[in-house]
């Protein structure tokens, strides 16, 4: 009898672990990624702190929630606005990481080494996230060391609005930024280096870029619109090249603005959105042209609106960059920091219908969210949901096409 009751364990276990297996073996790669931010310390650290024990330690928890909720890879920011969250040759310690711009952890150590190791003990992937044109967050109340580059070479840069930005059309520039992504590249095991929405500024009423200048040398007969376009697929392209030439593995991402172009701009390719600023006009980022070209190697659409929005639709845009990834990996950025902002967002089930929305959707291969820190507040359950429902069974990220 006692053997009988073993043998018929046994079998109970050996079928458990089998079932869970093959459920494992079975699920579809699914790219399932959160965006820690850390310029103005939106998500990390929670303030700035000289301390190396205390930057460690909110890491690593932050990390284990992310780890637990399903993720299965996060994307730091680790250069916010021309200053480093790891000891960087060229540029120095972020303000949002020790209080005081330069300033080096206490004692010293290699936080992006740290976060990597860390990350990559989960089992997930760490994708390093670059801010590529934003030089100074505020013109007016922030503390910039002598040796920034902005005191080097100031003419390599231009204010607008309370922000000051590396001129796009600069090629010394677009040089100088190519090497700060080099050297990450060269000396880190990051997965991917991934840029968001922030190429040229989000245009202020009333108030045009001032790069006249610059065009007027440089604009080689082009429309002015053209030409600034030329400049942002021109440090892509060379942004491209340097990181397979120096780490064939490690991929090129880019999480655009949800809508490349309004229908009402171009009723051919555009999307039936209206009235909000687009990639192609506004931003003078091509987003189409890189994917065609084989510029990047996945694209992550930030689609922030709710499902049946007026103007810009979420299932719109999600049916829109399906027929629009040119055979690369297409991610969509879930905006959940607007859990509660409006009746939409009040819905308890909205994100679990976007969730499934992109799950049902051709060319899409995974999602990403807006931001950590709304996994922490965990609105409507929102932690609990992905944990005991979406992701329970964890995912493999998506091989690159």
């Amino acid at each position: 009898m006692f053997k009988l009751t073993q043998v018929c364990l046994f079998l109970i276990i050996n079928f458990i672990t089998t079932n869970a297996t093959a459920q494992q073996d079975s699920v579809k790669p699914e790219f399932r990624g959160v965006w820690i931010a850390t310029v103005s310390n939106i998500d990390y650290p929670d303030k700035p702190t000289i301390s190396s024990e205390e930057q460690k330690t909110q890491f690593i928890r932050l990390l284990d929630m992310h780890k637990q909720n399903g993720m299965n890879a996060i994307v730091m920011q680790i250069r916010p606005s021309t200053d480093a969250f790891y000891p960087s040759p060229y540029e120095p310690w972020s303000q949002w990481l020790t209080g005081v711009q330069g300033q080096a952890p206490v004692p010293l150590y290699d936080p992006l080494q740290f976060m990597i190791e860390e990350t990559h003990k989960r089992g997930m992937e760490f994708h390093a996230w670059m801010n590529p044109y934003r030089a100074i967050f505020n013109i007016y109340n922030s503390s910039i060391t002598a040796t920034h580059v902005t005191n080097i070479h100031p003419d390599w840069f231009l204010n607008y609005g309370d922000k000051k930005y590396f001129d796009p059309g600069n090629k010394e520039a677009q040089l100088y930024v190519n090497t700060v992504v080099k050297d990450v590249v060269s000396r880190y095991a990051v997965d991917a280096i991934h840029f968001d929405d922030y190429f040229y500024p989000y245009k202020i009423a009333g108030k045009d870029f001032p790069d006249w200048a610059t065009y007027k040398k440089h604009g080689n007969g082009l429309a002015k619109d053209a030409w600034r376009r030329s400049n942002v697929d021109s440090i892509i392209s060379m942004l491209y090249k340097t990181i397979k030439q120096t780490n064939s593995k490690c991929q090129f991402g880019i999480s655009p603005f949800g809508v490349w172009r309004n229908g009402d701009r171009d009723p051919v390719n555009g999307s039936k959105t209206i009235g909000a600023q687009s990639n192609y006009d506004d931003l003078y980022a091509d987003i189409l042209l890189w994917l065609k070209k084989g510029w990047i190697d996945y694209v992550a659409p930030q689609i922030y609106w709710e499902i049946g929005h007026k103007n810009v639709d979420y299932e719109i845009l999600v049916d829109w960059w399906s027929r629009n990834c040119y055979g690369k990996n297409c991610y969509i950025g879930i905006g959940i920091y607007r859990a509660g902002s409006n009746a939409a967002w009040r819905d308890k089930t909205q994100v679990p219908r976007q969730i499934e929305k992109l799950r049902a959707t051709p060319n899409i291969q995974g999602m990403i969210f807006y931001s950590s820190k709304t996994f922490e507040k965990n609105p409507y359950g929102l932690s609990d949901m992905l944990r005991l429902n979406y992701f329970q069974i964890p995912a493999p990220t998506p091989k690159i096409n």
